[in-house]
């Protein structure tokens, strides 16, 4: 029994160092397994105007995360300029930035600003937010220097 048991043991930890060593870094807001957006399809918010959830099987890597597509249109959109596509601030909460935290973002809380897709944590957050876009960016881009490659725990 104690074999059995080191093998489920020894699996298990090669499972769990295998994904943790294909999740995206700290300047990315994805899951343990590297999925960005919650499974949202990126794309969708510039073509659908509406957060659209993507689909497990369509799937494209880009800086160590997974994103999901709705459809192979957005896919094949996404890996020709996937920089076009790709929330602000990692895909953490905009107004967090501006503050100097990394906090989630929610992919139903959302705005494409100036062509530029920005997430909020909350829906009380983001109306906050909205009373002053151009200022909240502004400091959101001079804080994303400072705070992008630190640990969102660090920062609290």
């Amino acid at each position: 029994m104690s074999v059995l048991k080191s093998l489920i043991t020894g699996a298990a930890l090669s499972v769990a160092v295998a994904t943790s060593s294909i999740a995206a870094g700290v300047d990315l807001n994805a899951s343990s397994t590297g999925l960005a957006l919650q499974g949202y399809d990126p794309v969708a918010y510039f073509t659908e105007g509406a957060p659209t959830r993507g689909n497990w099987k369509i799937t494209s890597t880009y800086n160590d995360a997974t994103y999901r597509f709705a459809s192979e249109d957005h896919k094949a959109a996404f890996e020709a300029d996937p920089e076009a596509y790709l929330p602000q601030y990692g895909g953490y909460c905009a107004f967090g930035a501006a503050m100097g935290f990394k906090f989630d973002g929610d992919p139903n809380y959302w705005r494409v600003v100036d062509g530029e897709l920005f997430l909020n944590i909350s829906q009380d957050i983001q109306e906050r937010w909205v009373t002053d876009i151009p200022g909240y960016i502004e400091k959101a881009d001079t804080n994303w220097v400072t705070i992008e490659d630190k640990d969102p725990a660090s920062l609290q």
